[in-house]
C-alpha cells in the first residue's frame, strides 16, 4: 500500500458515495469517510488501515461489493473493509450494533482502529449536531436515544478492553469524553 492508494481510495469513496448525504442532513455523506481517515492518519496509522477508512461503509451502504474492493485495493484491504461492516443490514437495529459489540473480541487490530475512527466521528457529529438542534437530533436515528446511550457505550467498554497502546487509548479517550457530553443530561 503507497499513499498514492489513498488517493484512489478517496476517488473511489466519492464516486461510491455519490449523492448520499448523512443521516437526515445536508452533509455530502463522503465527509464521513473522509473525518474517519483524518483521525488514522493523525494517529499514525498505515496506509492500508487509512485506505480501509475511507472505505469502509461502501460495502454496507453502496451498491460497491467485495470483489470491487479486491479488484481495485486488494484482498487485504476487501478483508478489512467487509471486517469493519456490519454482517447483515436486513437485521434489526439492537441485533446488528449487538453484533458490532461482540464482534470486538475477536477482531483484527487493525478493524478495531477503523471501527474506532469510525465511532468517534459519529459521536462528534451527533454532539454537534445536539448542540445545534438539542433534544431533536435523536429524532433522525432508528432507535431512541437510551438505545444510543447503551450502544456507545458498550462500544466504550469494547475498545478499552482492546485498545492497549498509548496511540489508541488517547483516541479512545476522545471518544469515551465524547460519549460522556453527549448523554451528560441523562446521568
Amino acid at each position: 500500500m503507497s499513499d498514492q492508494s489513498v488517493f484512489r481510495a478517496i476517488e473511489f469513496a466519492a464516486h461510491a458515495h455519490a449523492g448520499q448525504y448523512r443521516k437526515q442532513t445536508r452533509l455530502p455523506y463522503i465527509i464521513h469517510p473522509m473525518s474517519v481517515a483524518r483521525i488514522l492518519i493523525e494517529a499514525g496509522q498505515n496506509s492500508r488501515v487509512v485506505v480501509a477508512g475511507l472505505l469502509h461503509d461502501v460495502l454496507e451502504d453502496t451498491d460497491c461489493t467485495y470483489d470491487q474492493l479486491v479488484e481495485a485495493f486488494g484482498q487485504e484491504v476487501a478483508d478489512l473493509v467487509a471486517e469493519a461492516s456490519e454482517e447483515d443490514k436486513s437485521a434489526d437495529w439492537k441485533a446488528r450494533k449487538l453484533a458490532t459489540i461482540q464482534g470486538m473480541a475477536s477482531a483484527s487490530d487493525e478493524a478495531i482502529w477503523v471501527e474506532l475512527a469510525d465511532k468517534l466521528d459519529n459521536i462528534r457529529s451527533i454532539a454537534a449536531d445536539q448542540s445545534r438542534d438539542g433534544e431533536k437530533v435523536w429524532e433522525r436515528f432508528n432507535s431512541p436515544k437510551e438505545m444510543q446511550r447503551w450502544y456507545y457505550e458498550s462500544l466504550v467498554k469494547g475498545f478499552d478492553a482492546r485498545c492497549s497502546d498509548s496511540d489508541s487509548r488517547r483516541v479512545l479517550d476522545c471518544f469515551a469524553q465524547e460519549v460522556r457530553k453527549v448523554f451528560a443530561d441523562d446521568e
